[in-house]
């Protein structure tokens, strides 16, 4: 097990999306203090799903046997104004299964979350907000120097001391599956997904195409269902373009 470097017995605000990155976190979080999980709701088309899911994972070991895992919180900050109506996150049409992690950047994410989730954490009397950014993030907003900044910015325009934390940092997928399944995370039921469809993952968009690798990478069975295996009769554990 690959251990996360939290404080002993302090709180945090985590970021929390359903995604098997977050889910891995708050799960570690709570296992060192109290953990507040937050959503943030930005009009992204996939923002439902993931709610229903992170809804379900909530009332399910190890969060349900946890008295340190908080009602989730759902914030919500409009970025319909801002990401244009046919943008493919706004549509619910993301690039295809081998494209590159550039092709799905979404300018400001974290700049949103992080600034909405830290009014949050200061009127609640966190001093910490978790994020899971994993190694190999190339986004500008997901950088050690980011992070420091911003939570530099919130600590002065809040007048109260915020600093944000990236535990997952230094950890591939695989190595987060593997974090995950000792702590007894419910990996199947996380969204990892930018075309879900009734609980499913597509199985066709590049953030599915992570997900199968991070599996194999790190020999668990994947017991996602995908509906590019619905659709072809194949298993979970194959490849589907």
């Amino acid at each position: 097990m690959v251990a996360l470097r939290l404080e002993e017995g302090q709180g945090a605000a985590v970021l929390f999306s359903a995604g098997l990155d977050s889910a891995v976190l708050l799960a570690q979080a709570a296992r060192q203090g109290r953990a507040q999980p937050v959503y943030v709701r930005v009009g992204l088309a996939w923002e439902d799903e993931e709610l229903a899911l992170a809804e379900r994972l909530l009332r399910l070991p190890p969060f349900l046997d946890s008295t340190m895992v908080l009602p989730m919180v759902v914030l919500a900050i409009d970025m319909r104004d801002v990401y244009p109506a046919m943008h493919w996150a706004m549509r619910g049409d993301p690039p295809g299964f081998d494209t590159p992690d550039e092709d799905v950047y979404l300018e400001g994410r974290n700049v949103i979350l992080l600034s909405k989730a830290g009014v949050f954490a200061a009127r609640a009397k966190l001093t910490r907000i978790l994020i899971g950014t994993l190694a190999g993030n190339p986004f500008p907003d997901a950088r050690p120097q980011f992070f420091h900044a911003m939570g530099n910015a919130l600590t002065l325009g809040l007048g109260a001391p915020i600093t944000i934390e990236a535990p997952l940092s230094t950890m591939g997928k695989s190595d987060v599956i593997r974090v995950g399944r000792s702590l007894g995370v419910p990996l199947e039921l996380t969204m990892s997904c930018m075309r879900p469809s009734g609980g499913a993952h597509c199985g066709r968009c590049s953030k599915c195409r992570e997900r199968r690798d991070g599996f194999r990478g790190a020999g668990v069975p994947d017991l996602t269902v995908y509906e590019a295996d619905r659709e072809t009769g194949s298993g979970s554990s194959s490849i589907s373009a």
